[in-house]
């Protein structure tokens, strides 16, 4: 039990770092903007570049880890993610950071099928619900972390020394990683499937693809929230970066929260449709009375607060919603299906977002959100969500 303990300790720290280095670069585009003199659809173009990296190499990373084991992959992926920070640090215009990111979302795509692997492999199976809901709430105190320590390094000793001590993080969890690899290695043995299990026609199903089409809704008001609320705070509201960056990091702490609570709720209730399609109308209403001004600008914190709340206790069910859309063994098709959508709705909107508050309306990009919220629960309404959690054995 000790050892199982550290084993979750351990990759959940390293799923926090995966996060932590995804928001790092986001609080810093006024000042990177300044210096380079780009644009912010320019500083988009660079976030969709890490996106389509993780997302484009997500499915090799998981099929490398099914052949050469997790703890290689995702001690790469550490290293690849150090790197990349060291070399945005570095930039001297926007190609070499687009480099940095390019290298930052290699190195992001190992995360999930690694971290997956290692908890399969080396937890026991009462307690792989702990260990999951583990790695999760580790993601979400990552996201919570960084806008905050990015924002206040950079405030005081510029954006390069932000990405600097973002790397020194990677570094000192890849020598963590390091220390403790005899924990991460899980003796993987390729099983034989058979023909039905590369049958895609399953993924053409109704709810399969409703469940597809909200993950690629969610993921582009996802987008917005996480790389460009801060600097869209900033211009419309006229705050620092430090309120700006404190209001998203509630944002994240409370996600965290209304997860926990949302998962004692879903295993309680049948319709998960109804619960998630609440949650998000919640959230969906805060992010409309910020576009509109209808928040002053020190209460932003606890609207954006108030939102991550509502958008974290629909997220259980949400992932029930899918689970009840999945034939039986057709768990892995879907979900990985399901899930590149998230990816998808992620890289293809920053330039949108970036544009938006180029042409001097960052209160769109709350208006944008909004729109994309109020679609993924236009979906997720569409779809059965009556499955019930399963009792672990």
């Amino acid at each position: 039990m000790k050892d199982e303990a550290s084993v979750i300790a351990i990759v959940g720290t390293a799923h926090a770092l995966s996060h932590f280095c995804q928001l790092a670069l986001a609080p810093l585009f006024p000042l990177i903007r300044e210096e380079f003199g780009v644009s912010y659809a320019a500083l988009g173009f660079v976030v969709m570049l890490f996106y389509t990296g993780s997302a484009l190499l997500q499915p090799v990373a998981g099929f490398l880890v099914d052949r050469i084991g997790g703890r290689g992959m995702l001690l790469g992926g550490v290293g690849l993610l150090t790197v990349g920070l060291l070399v945005m640090s570095a930039a001297d215009g926007i190609a070499v950071l687009g480099l940095g990111a390019m290298l930052m979302g290699l190195g992001n795509s190992v995360f999930h099928p690694a971290d997956m692997s290692i908890l399969n492999g080396r937890v026991s199976t009462p307690r792989l619900g702990y260990a999951f809901s583990a790695h999760g709430m580790a993601g979400f105190l990552g996201f919570a972390a960084s806008p905050v320590f990015s924002a206040s390094i950079a405030a005081a000793y510029g954006w390069r020394a932000a990405l600097l001590g973002t790397a020194a993080i990677g570094l000192a969890a890849l020598v963590m990683l390091l220390a403790n690899s005899h924990q991460l290695h899980v003796t993987h043995a390729m099983a034989k499937k058979p023909a039905a299990a590369w049958d895609a026609r399953v993924l053409l199903s109704r709810p399969v693809l409703l469940c597809f089409a909200f993950f690629t809704i969610w993921g582009g008001a996802y987008a917005g929230l996480a790389n460009f609320s801060i600097t869209a705070m900033q211009l419309q509201f006229g705050i620092g970066p430090a309120l700006a960056s404190s209001a998203l990091t509630t944002y994240m702490l409370a996600n965290a929260v209304g997860l926990v609570a949302g998962g004692v709720f879903a295993a309680r209730v049948g319709r998960h449709e109804l619960v998630a399609g609440a949650g998000l109308s919640c959230a969906a209403l805060v992010v409309l009375s910020i576009a509109a001004g209808a928040v002053s600008a020190p209460a932003l914190p606890v609207a954006l607060g108030a939102a991550g709340l509502a958008a974290g206790f629909t997220y259980p069910s949400r992932d029930l919603i899918v689970r009840a859309s999945t034939p039986p063994g057709a768990a892995g098709r879907v979900y990985g299906f399901v899930y590149s959508g998230l990816d998808i709705g992620v890289l293809a909107t920053p330039m949108l977002y970036g544009m938006l508050i180029d042409s001097g309306a960052p209160q769109a990009v709350f208006y944008v959100i909004f729109g994309f919220a109020l679609a993924a629960i236009l979906t997720v309404l569409q779809v059965s969500g009556r499955g019930r959690l399963i009792p672990r054995t």
